[in-house]
């Protein structure tokens, strides 16, 4: 087995790990039991911890930050099109280039979310149209992540607004299928933003999910 199989295997043991402790955290009574859970969980931290290549000192905070019954975090994309091109925007963390887009916030559904991360992000006002795409983000091409993602493709049809930058993104722009810039891999592939120029080509496709 090599390196690489070997480490995804073992964030999704550290991942499941951490599952049953929270699981058991958030039901348990018992003050041993309670105790065991958390032994679980630092155990989960810092098999994560090595699986991604960070201090168990600071993924166990994150970990115990986590309450209640343990489930995916969601990311959510808007995916806007102008004269056949995408819109993307340079993130302020790393310099490349991704869909507009962010964590959902809680208490808002997903248009509202793809709706607010354009508008803030890029200036543009957009109605969001379709969810093109629901992805485990664990089975797609982006490195490791501390976190069990589902992320959210949100179509949406441009109204209006004027181009802007924000606290988050350095430049924004319209870009061809083949002209695409190097990409936040972590946020978004190319692989996925091909799929998404197949959806505005073609409205009829139904949703994609893993």
């Amino acid at each position: 087995m090599d390196d690489d199989s070997t480490t995804s295997r073992v964030r999704t043991w550290a991942r499941k790990l951490h599952t049953i402790a929270q699981a058991g955290l958030t039901y348990a009574r018992d003050a041993y039991d309670l105790e065991r859970y958390r032994a679980v969980r630092a155990l989960a931290a810092e098999m994560l911890a090595a699986a991604i290549g960070e201090l168990p000192e600071r993924v166990a905070p994150l970990l115990e930050a986590e309450r209640g019954y343990l489930t995916p975090k969601v990311d959510v994309r808007a995916v806007v099109f102008r004269d056949g091109k995408v819109l993307l925007v340079r993130e302020q963390t790393d310099g490349l280039w991704s869909l507009p887009g962010g964590w959902a916030d809680v208490g808002a559904s997903p248009s509202e979310n793809a709706v607010r991360e354009v508008r803030e992000e890029t200036g543009y006002l957009v109605r969001a149209d379709k969810i093109a795409a629901i992805y485990d983000k664990a089975k797609h091409a982006h490195p490791d992540s501390l976190w069990h993602v589902y992320k959210l493709f949100v179509l949406c049809d441009l109204l209006g607004g004027e181009e802007t930058t924000s606290l988050e993104t350095t430049a924004v722009g319209f870009f061809g299928r083949h002209e695409l810039p190097p990409l936040s891999v972590g946020r978004v592939t190319e692989a996925q933003i091909a799929r998404m120029f197949e959806h505005h080509d073609h409205p009829d496709l139904p949703t994609d999910f893993d």
